[in-house]
């Protein structure tokens, strides 16, 4: 992973360097038609969690898990005649993680097969802003890959920006189409069933969902915006290796229903305390047709020390309901119609705190002019069940 993880930087790297030798022949006031380099970003990060409520065993035993990720943007423009400029985002993520409880799907094997796993995420995304009339279209596509899961996406997006420019309306409607292979714990497969990874059953999962936002410079000082998104999902919503334990000790694979209607809604803030400090605050109420009710309150402050260092403080609550159908390892009846044993569909509440730092100095990160922002960030999380964990991330901005 690691050595995939360099030799896909080094390449970023060269292309880096050879666009930024031929837009650096631009001035700030020519608008080239030629597509050129505006920015690429690597974003590489480390998480690790433990606990006692992994569904995989029945809502009981280890959640140990770690995973190593790394993504690679590259952002491209490019103006045509009718002086409409276009933005062009490529991206190619890569994740690795390696679970204990996954592998307690077949617990016979030294190592199953979704003990660890790779995850391959490619995406593109374009949009076309007319800065004359203040809209912006957009149309992105994405896939993902691993073992027993594949995704493709689309997606299209609409802006529009008020007359004084200080308002701006956007819609954008996505579409996941998901298949999945029906993996169930090795003592619910048939006698005799074959263990090879074609063999299995696949099942389909949809989402579709429409965003609308409204953001408003109010003065100076502050910026607010509204968010409203609506998501429907249909198919296979449970996962087939998760066992649910019922009263009488018999065992049965978590079973859901086939369709899922999510209504979130949110409110963000932004207000400058002079020119070194920056409050950043979230609140987002969310409900489902299951029965989830939650809410997530998130607070950021940026804050300058010097022109070019930073350190950004976080904290963020979460409270939710378990769903309907939701109930421990063993409590389940043998009337209940739906049940899962997933503790993330539980009653809970939860904090994520830590802290970002950020490096921008004028001559480049390490001397490198190509380099010019660096961002280290740490956070530590921990639910009410006592399910814990802790990332760090490290983010690399290339002009």
């Amino acid at each position: 992973m690691r050595k995939i993880c360099l030799s896909v930087a080094g390449f970023f790297l060269l292309l880096f360097s050879g666009f930024a030798q031929n837009s650096s022949k631009d001035s700030s006031n020519y608008k080239s038609r030629k597509l050129t380099f505006e920015e690429a970003n690597f974003v590489t990060s480390y998480y690790h969690q433990d606990g006692n409520n992994s569904a995989v065993t029945g809502g009981i035993g280890t959640e140990k898990l770690s995973d190593y990720s790394g993504a690679f943007d590259v952002k491209l423009i490019k103006y045509d005649k009718l002086q409409r400029k276009h933005n062009f985002d490529i991206e190619i993520g890569i994740d690795h993680y390696t679970s204990a409880s996954s592998d307690k799907v077949d617990p016979n094997t030294i190592s199953s097969a979704s003990h660890s796993d790779t995850r391959i995420y490619p995406s593109i995304n374009w949009t076309m802003e007319n800065e004359t009339k203040g809209n912006t279209i957009g149309a992105g596509f994405s896939a993902s890959s691993e073992f027993d899961y594949g995704s493709l996406g689309m997606s299209l997006s609409f802006a529009k920006k008020t007359a004084n420019k200080n308002g701006e309306f956007s819609i954008k409607l996505q579409a996941y189409l998901d298949n999945l292979k029906y993996i169930l714990p090795i003592e619910l497969r048939p006698q005799g069933s074959s263990t090879d990874e074609n063999s299995y059953d696949k099942k389909k999962r949809d989402s579709y969902s429409a965003s609308l936002s409204y953001s408003q410079i109010i003065n100076q000082r502050l910026q607010i915006m509204f968010l409203a998104d609506l998501i429907y999902q249909q198919g296979y919503l449970g996962l087939p290796f998760h066992r649910v334990y019922f009263l009488d000790n018999s065992l049965h694979v978590e079973n859901l229903p086939d369709t899922r209607l999510k209504i979130p809604l949110g409110f963000r803030a932004n207000y400058f305390i002079g020119d070194k400090m920056i409050v950043r605050g979230f609140y987002r109420y969310y409900h489902d047709d299951w029965g989830l009710n939650a809410h997530t309150i998130d607070l950021e402050t940026p804050i300058k020390i010097t022109p070019f260092f930073s350190i950004a403080p976080f904290y963020r609550y979460y409270n939710q309901t378990a769903v309907k159908y939701f109930a421990p390892y063993q409590n389940h009846k043998l009337a209940d119609q739906f049940y899962t044993s997933n503790y993330d569909l539980s009653r809970f509440n939860s904090n994520f705190l830590g802290a970002g730092f950020r490096i921008a100095p004028p001559k480049g990160v390490f001397g490198n002019k190509h380099i010019n922002m660096l961002e280290l960030r740490y956070g530590h999380y921990k639910k009410s069940n006592d399910m814990h964990s802790d990332i760090v991330s490290l983010h690399l901005k290339f002009k």
